[in-house]
């Protein structure tokens, strides 16, 4: 639960930094960063309440990840439309795998963190799809940014899920 508040404040902050950059960058692809936006504060907020009831502090990787996710969507912002669903794209499909495999290992020993996981799939889900469908298959920088969000996403997991 703690890796997973903390990835939500960082994908709350990629999508803050993306949707300055693509004012001027991707102009069409705001408002629907916008709506992620919103999808990813209300899914901090579930976290933060349930680490709340249950009398624990954020992860230590809290504010790496949000500073982290600044940085990464000031850089792809700044590369436009396909550097900005790459990116979408590529965290999703990491974060998907990860709710998952929560999902199977908790479905027996905690209904609360099964409920919370569970209310947020299908908006990560929806973020993963409707990036994948602006991205040109076989994109140079697609394919770069896939590779190296994919590695670093997998990385602050699972680092996150040691300390």
């Amino acid at each position: 639960m703690k890796v997973d508040h903390a990835g939500e404040h960082g994908a709350v902050n990629i999508y803050a930094a993306q949707i300055f950059m693509a004012r001027f960058t991707a102009p069409a692809l705001v408002r629907e960063l916008l709506e992620f936006k919103s999808h990813e504060e209300k899914h901090r907020s579930l976290f933060s309440a349930e680490l709340q009831r249950r009398g624990l502090r954020r992860c230590r990787s809290y504010w790496f990840c949000g500073v982290g996710g600044f940085i990464l969507g000031l850089f792809t912002g700044l590369l436009g439309v396909q550097a900005i669903s790459a990116t979408t794209a590529s965290v999703e499909r990491v974060v998907l795998k990860h709710l998952q495999d929560q999902l199977i290992s908790l479905a027996s020993t905690d209904d609360a963190a099964v409920a919370v996981i569970s209310k947020i799939v299908a908006e990560e889900q929806q973020h993963h799809d409707q990036s994948l469908s602006h991205l040109i298959p076989d994109h140079i920088l697609s394919n770069v940014i896939n590779r190296i969000v994919t590695i670093s996403t997998e990385s602050v997991i699972w680092i996150g899920m040691r300390t």
